[in-house]
This record gives structure tokens, C-alpha cells and sequence, in this order.
């Protein structure tokens, strides 16, 4: 069975993607730990990061610090960090958070209602500053 992420690559689920090439998409979380919280997922299904190949590995972080400097950017939080968890869905995903403070890497405090426009405006102010980084032709709108 595919995995939500998947579903959601293909179309059968709607997603707020903002990045797309060959190998990954990036898209705002649904439960984000800060605004402007990112997930970079591979297109093939891997379930636990260690098991990617090294060069997937290595592409889907470049694509995070893409989208972290488009996140401080936009957002300009003190930090940004990286993590990868691999509890919430089977399918390997690293989350980029905007953070102001190490409460901000907290799952528990996730917002399970974000407001939808303000996920909309979030995405939006993202791919703005990915095009304006030079990387227009993966900046995917919906």
C-alpha cells in the first residue's frame, strides 16, 4: 500500500508542495512544529533513512539546505534545524523547522490546526524565495 507521501506526490491527496525535481518534493508539514515547517520526501519509498542510497541521501539534504535558506529568508527564525524521526509515516522524510528556540523540535507541541491561510501565505512566501535564490525551475505551485 502506498504511503500518504506518496498518495500526495501522485495527486490522490492534496499537499502544499513547493519544491519538485526528479527525486523529491518539499512541502509544508500539516502539523508544523513552527510556521514554515518543511518536509523534503523522497519520491521512492524508503522506509528508514539508512537505507537510502548515498546519493539520494546526499541530494534530498542539499534540497533541505535549499529550502532552510529560503526559510530564514522568508521567515528569518534564529535557526533552522534538520531532523529526521521516521515515527510518523513509513516513508523516509526530513524535516526543516524555522526555530526560535529548541522547544520549537518539539513533536508535542505541533499544531494540529494550523490556519490554512496562513499555510497558504507560508508556501507562497517560500516559493517566492526559492525563485529568487536561482531555483525557479523546481518550485512547484498548486
Amino acid at each position: 500500500m502506498a504511503s500518504v507521501f506518496t498518495r500526495i506526490i501522485a495527486g490522490e491527496i492534496p499537499g502544499r508542495i513547493i519544491w519538485e525535481d526528479d527525486q523529491c518534493v518539499a512541502m509544508l508539514d500539516i502539523r508544523p512544529l513552527h510556521s514554515g515547517h518543511c518536509l523534503v520526501i523522497p519520491k521512492q519509498e524508503v522506509d528508514h533513512w539508512v537505507d537510502l542510497d548515498p546519493n539520494l541521501a546526499g541530494h534530498l539534504v542539499k534540497v533541505a539546505r535549499n529550502i532552510g535558506e529560503a526559510q530564514q529568508r522568508s521567515l528569518n527564525p534564529v535557526r533552522v534545524g534538520l531532523m529526521i524521526a521516521g515515527f510518523e509515516v513509513p516513508h523516509t522524510h526530513l524535516h526543516v523547522v524555522p526555530m526560535d528556540s529548541m522547544a520549537d523540535l518539539d513533536f508535542s507541541q505541533a499544531d494540529p490546526n494550523p490556519d490554512r491561510a496562513l499555510l497558504d501565505q507560508v508556501a507562497e512566501d517560500l516559493r517566492q524565495a526559492l525563485t529568487a535564490m536561482g531555483h525557479g525551475e523546481f518550485v512547484r505551485t498548486q
